[in-house]
């Protein structure tokens, strides 16, 4: 896979040396060439010296055929810039960007070419409400670009879902239980898998099933 990362700072690099050592192609832009100067001596992927925001910078790092890209930068506005021109010049499958004002994460939609926006402060707020709610709806991750959402629901002992099999509970269409994470085991859910109290079930769901979802899981639901 071919990605690029827009940013060397401690996020992008991080990433770059992640994904170099999975075996991917990656080209990292960044206009400090001292901080790029640093970098290659610890990270073996590629480097350009320069400004991810210009058309030409991004065509010359080969945009064109890149299957990623990854807006790092730790400014919001040229983040937005970058997955702009990605999607609407390059046509990059994918555009991830980093959000780093929690205040701008409105703006992290597919407007602005953004397939995926990362949030730390969300993501801690997320893992946080993880581990303490038992028995409510955490979103996990929002994809703009098709409206859905990861989401994950531990079941209280009062669920309704509980000692039921999948393929009996009347789930929308536009929901996919995706895991289920049981003693620290992860189960891939069949029609046939019964839910058990405690158990953290991992949902792919669109803006209009997650209340039904919620509802199967959490409050009083029709049974199939």
């Amino acid at each position: 896979m071919k990605v690029v990362i827009a940013g060397a700072g401690s996020v992008g690099a991080f990433i770059a040396q992640d994904l170099f050592e999975a075996g991917h192609d990656v080209m990292v832009i960044e206009q400090n060439g001292d901080e790029v100067a640093k970098l290659k001596d610890h990270i073996g992927c590629k480097f350009s010296v320069a400004d991810a925001c210009e058309v030409s910078s991004l065509q010359a790092a080969g945009l064109a055929d890149t299957d990623v890209v990854v807006a790092a930068t730790g400014d919001d506005e040229d983040n937005l810039v970058i997955s702009l021109l990605a999607k609407q010049e390059f046509m990059v499958p994918r555009v991830v960007a980093r959000v780093n004002n929690p205040k701008n994460h409105w703006l992290f939609n597919k407007t602005w070419g953004v397939d995926v926006s990362v949030s730390t402060p969300h993501l801690l707020s997320s893992l946080v409400e993880e581990a303490v709610s038992v028995g409510s709806l955490v979103r996990l991750l929002s994809f703009e670009k098709s409206g859905a959402r990861l989401v994950e629901v531990t079941l209280a002992d009062n669920s309704p879902a509980n000692d039921f099999e999948l393929a009996t509970l009347a789930f929308p269409k536009e929901a996919s239980i995706v895991a289920i994470i049981r003693d620290g085991s992860i189960i891939v859910p069949r029609g046939e898998t019964i839910f058990r109290c405690g158990d953290e079930v991992v949902a792919l769901v669109t803006i209009d099933s997650e209340a039904e979802l919620k509802a199967i899981l959490i409050g009083t639901a029709p049974m199939g």
